[in-house]
């Protein structure tokens, strides 16, 4: 059974005239282009943030505004780099797109760093906590001419989760890069909710990913098992992860259906497509001149789904109940 992905979009409307995209590229007073062009900065290579570029381009393409018709996009991927990400967002302002948009945390500040003194307006999505990253307010009013959508992980429903499939499980671990404000502002969350569910949490921060290697090693020693946030560089190293988990019969959960398909145990997490679509539909606003991106509160996803992999549970004689597999949004019978 398939779930639909909802969101609540609030929007605040600062005036009552439709105004142009501000890019000195927009045509005045609204009024529609016939083409665009838009620089997406994407910052590493993995399912979770591939998935929401392209459910990103859907959206535009549903709101009229297609890739190869009146919309030519300039894709990057600073590959889980910081400087090339700036490097990255220096380049596109420097071109003058028509917009930007920041795929993950680290590529929305940069986008939104180099934007700041020009006119071009800057969307996000996968920003797990963008009030944290200075993107938007507390009220979740944008900061300035910036607007996108959140991948906020559904930590207590991941919680519920584990426990019912590790009722006996103790310490759960968890690895993440202390220089991500998303993956620091999800650690707290769950630093508040582990003893609610029997868990203690054992944390492994890194700077970068040369440093996954010797964390998991070290954090494999000490848990029952480990749960993966949405943190980009932990997610690309992912397979290294596995890999020695699986050699010490310790189950991994992932924060997403693309760490499942990958060989997670399984995950409460939302869909990426879905919401990189809603993101395209408010990218495609701004650029059609019906809102300014500082009208439009960030998107925050309310429902997630939960995804299984039956082949890993086998592999590591755990059983999950017919009631889990059947309920699941999405189960997968093999890896990678």
């Amino acid at each position: 059974m398939k779930k639909q992905l909802a969101a609540v979009l609030s929007i605040v409307m600062l005036g009552t005239a439709l105004v142009g995209c501000s890019n000195s590229n927009k045509a005045a007073s609204g009024a529609e282009q016939e083409s665009y062009t838009i620089g997406i900065s994407q910052f590493a290579e993995h399912g979770s943030l591939d998935n929401c570029r392209e459910g990103f381009l859907e959206g535009l393409k549903e709101a009229g505004i297609e890739d190869g018709t009146n919309l030519t996009v300039n894709y990057k991927n600073a590959m889980a780099d910081m400087g090339t990400a700036g490097q990255i967002a220096a380049t596109f302002i420097s071109d003058k797109v028509d917009l930007v948009c920041g795929i993950a945390t680290p590529s929305a500040q940069t986008l939104y760093n180099a934007a700041m003194d020009s006119a071009t307006p800057v969307i996000f999505t996968a920003v797990t906590d963008p009030t944290a990253a200075e993107l938007a307010k507390e009220d979740g009013s944008p900061v300035g001419e910036i607007t996108g959508s959140s991948d906020k992980l559904p930590i207590e429903a991941q919680l519920k989760m584990i426990r019912a499939i590790l009722p006996e499980a103790t310490k759960l671990g968890i690895i993440y890069t202390t220089s991500e404000v998303n993956s620091v502002s999800a650690i707290a969350e769950y630093k508040e909710l582990v003893g609610e569910y029997g868990f203690e949490l054992v944390e492994k921060g890194i700077t970068g990913t040369a440093d996954v290697s010797l964390a998991a090693d070290d954090l494999l020693g000490q848990v029952d098992c480990i749960t993966n946030l949405t943190d980009n560089t932990v997610v690309n190293s992912l397979p290294t992860i596995l890999e020695k988990a699986n050699a010490k019969n310790i189950p991994v959960f992932g924060s997403e259906v693309e760490q499942v398909k990958l060989g997670c145990l399984a995950a409460e997490g939302i869909d990426y497509v879905a919401l990189g679509k809603e993101t395209g539909k408010m990218a495609a606003q701004v650029l059609k001149g019906e809102k300014k991106a500082s009208e439009m509160p960030f998107l925050a996803v309310s429902e997630t789904g939960l995804y299984v992999n039956t082949k890993v549970a086998e592999n590591l004689g755990i059983t999950l109940s017919d009631e889990m597999v059947s309920g699941a949004l999405e189960s997968f019978d093999s890896i990678g």
